[in-house]
């Protein structure tokens, strides 16, 4: 019986779990009504080796997406190359837009933690961490 009821807990988190928005405009308002601030992920789903390391190893993690839940209101921009995973074009005109604005570097995978207004408070890219030295590392960006 306690197991069943392990695996029932387990399964609301997962569900209660946000998803990662595309649209920097619905991550603000998001921000906006929550008091969060917004992980916005620069990331090449279908060629960057870190950055599938980095979704893999800590971003699809429970501990992290428990933090993320809590703290931030979750963008991708993605970029991949693959014709069969292509975005529709304003998709990829908005993320270009966005890299523009807070990737100048061109980093992959890129995490700009940003307030709810979109002004940037830091960023940090792929570190083989564990996730909860990974979610330290963020952490200190907000809590400056």
């Amino acid at each position: 019986m306690k197991n069943i009821v392990l695996i029932l807990l387990l399964a609301v988190n997962i569900v209660q779990a946000q998803e990662w928005l595309t649209d920097f405009a619905e991550a603000k308002e998001g921000a906006k009504e929550c008091e969060k601030n917004i992980m916005l992920l620069f990331s090449g789903s279908d060629w960057c080796a870190p950055c599938i390391k980095l979704e893999k190893q800590i971003l699809e993690t429970q501990e992290f997406l428990e933090y993320a839940n809590q703290y931030y209101i979750l963008l991708k921009a993605d970029f991949p190359r693959k014709k069969k995973n292509q975005l529709p074009e304003p998709l990829q005109k908005q993320n270009k837009d966005l890299a523009e604005k807070y990737n100048r570097s061109g980093g992959f995978p890129l995490i700009v933690v940003l307030d709810k207004e979109g002004k940037k408070l830091g960023e940090v890219g792929y570190k083989k961490r564990s996730p909860s030295s990974y979610i330290q590392l963020l952490h200190t960006i907000i809590s400056k």
